[in-house]
């Protein structure tokens, strides 16, 4: 997978990725890109099959500056795409619902990264590793708990690596634009409704054998996961 040394530069906007509209929702921060793709596992991968545009949700995992997106071999999306064409990679996190006064001021608080470039597809040891960061990212502590993949397992595996160069960091937070607005003496509620993402216990299998207790690392990662989803603000 190469260095994983994390560079803490200020993004350099693209034309395609430069905000023209509301650019105060822009970030050029590295360090809030790596904290939004941090705090997620789930994006979203578009591509263009047969002509037509697909987009598929899948797990990820950042190593330095290098997205590790997962894929089937299986899937008909990625046999039918061309990997050395360009993709595009959506992460998104809901902060709270934005309750203002007008319908029009209604809004939403997130934070969000796109990311556009051609992926490599990896092989060999840097597929595998590519598997241990995605496994470690969704949940920490498992590469080394469970059992590895098989070679065959690992042949039914796609993984692509796309590299961090050319980014797009969008983040809303706050209260309702309205609040000096002649709406404001509608006496209507305004605000900002909170959504915090977590886990729930953790269910065992039904078939699990008796005596076996749940690892301290899942322990953590069910307690955890709230914090991790939250914004560091």
């Amino acid at each position: 997978m190469g260095p994983v040394d994390e560079d803490c530069s200020p993004i350099v906007p693209t034309d395609r990725t430069r905000l023209r509209r509301m650019p105060e929702r822009e970030s050029l921060d590295k360090n809030m890109l790596y904290e939004i793709l941090d705090a997620g596992f789930i994006c979203h991968l578009a591509m263009v099959v047969d002509a037509w545009p697909v987009v598929l949700p899948t797990s990820y995992g950042r190593t330095g500056d290098t997205l590790v997106v997962h894929g089937s071999v299986a899937s008909r999306s990625l046999r039918g795409a061309r990997l050395d064409a360009p993709i595009c990679v959506t992460v998104t996190h809901t902060d709270g619902v934005v309750i203002a006064r007008s319908v029009f001021e209604h809004s939403v608080n997130y934070r969000s990264v796109m990311v556009f470039g051609v992926p490599r597809l990896l092989e060999g040891d840097e597929k595998l590793d590519g598997l241990r960061v995605l496994t470690e990212h969704v949940v920490p502590g498992q590469w080394e708990y469970a059992r590895r993949p098989t070679r065959q397992e690992i042949a039914q595996t796609t993984v692509l690596a796309l590299a961090l160069d050319e980014v797009s960091v969008k983040v809303r937070t706050g209260a309702p634009e309205d609040g000096m607005s002649l709406d404001a003496s509608l006496g209507l509620w305004a605000g900002d409704v909170p959504i915090r993402a977590g886990a729930l216990t953790p269910v065992p299998d039904p078939l699990l054998s008796h005596g076996i207790e749940l690892p301290e690392h899942l322990a953590a990662y069910a307690v955890g996961l709230a914090d991790r989803f939250a914004p560091s603000w």
